[in-house]
Parts: structure tokens; C-alpha cells; sequence
């Protein structure tokens, strides 16, 4: 069984990761008003392009505006760009107590997350592979 393809895609995600933040860096430019106004920023990140869904942009919107967060920005379908006077900061513990976190920057489940489920379904299906040939093996000897 080849065991490097996890390996390889693992490394790809990784260095595709690397060139985004990368990029972000570059793309988050910070003025004289964000600076002196006590602004604080996140950019909240989501696997395959959910936020090309314009309902899930604005649940996404609307969830982050209780914790005071204001859009910024939308690089992509994959990242938005949050800020938020850092006097919000006063309502986080009650945010948390309602099971809202202020500070999340992943929407839906997280690349590492979904990899270890492909993965895992792929380790199931091989499993399952080797076991059907050891019983078709059973079977056939006399």
C-alpha cells in the first residue's frame, strides 16, 4: 500500500497555507485611522469557497456583527477580513457564556479536520479492501 500520497497532499496543504498567509500580509495594509482608532482585526478562513454561497456570507456577517465585528473586506470565496473597536472586548464573556466565540477565524470544519476525515475514509475503504480478499482467499481454499 503507498503510504506517501497523505504525505505529499499534507506538504501541498501545508505550503498552500504558507503562500496565503503570505499573501494576507500583503493584502493587509493598516492606516493611520486603524492604528490610532484602536480597531483589532481577524480574518475568518473556510474550506472549498464557502463564502462563493451568499447565504453563507451572511450568516457568516451577521454572526460575527453580535461580537461587534464589521466587515472589512472579502479577498475570496475562502477569507473576510473582520474589525472591531477594541472596546468590544468588554462583551466576549458574555458573548461566551451564549456560545459565541469573538475571536473564531474558521468557518465550518477546519482543512486539518477534513483531511484526517479523507483520510480516514480512505484507510476504511483499504481495510475493507484487504479484508474482502482475505475472505475471498478463505473461500477459495480447500
Amino acid at each position: 500500500m503507498n503510504s506517501i500520497g497523505p504525505i505529499i497532499g499534507a506538504s501541498a496543504a501545508a505550503a498552500a497555507a504558507q503562500r496565503q498567509m503570505e499573501e494576507e500580509e500583503r493584502m493587509t495594509t493598516y492606516g493611520p485611522d486603524d492604528l490610532q482608532n484602536d480597531w483589532e482585526f481577524k480574518i475568518v478562513r473556510a474550506n472549498q469557497g464557502a463564502f462563493r454561497d451568499q447565504a453563507k456570507l451572511t450568516k457568516l456577517i451577521n454572526e460575527e456583527k453580535q461580537a461587534g465585528w464589521v466587515l472589512l473586506e472579502k479577498f475570496d470565496d475562502s477569507r473576510i477580513r473582520f474589525k472591531r473597536q477594541r472596546s468590544m472586548q468588554a462583551h466576549d464573556e458574555q458573548l461566551r457564556s451564549q456560545g459565541i466565540d469573538p475571536y473564531r477565524i474558521q468557518y465550518g470544519t477546519s482543512l486539518n479536520r477534513t483531511m484526517m476525515m479523507v483520510i480516514a475514509a480512505i484507510a476504511g475503504v483499504a481495510l475493507l479492501a484487504i479484508a474482502l480478499w482475505i475472505l475471498f482467499l478463505v473461500s477459495v481454499t480447500p
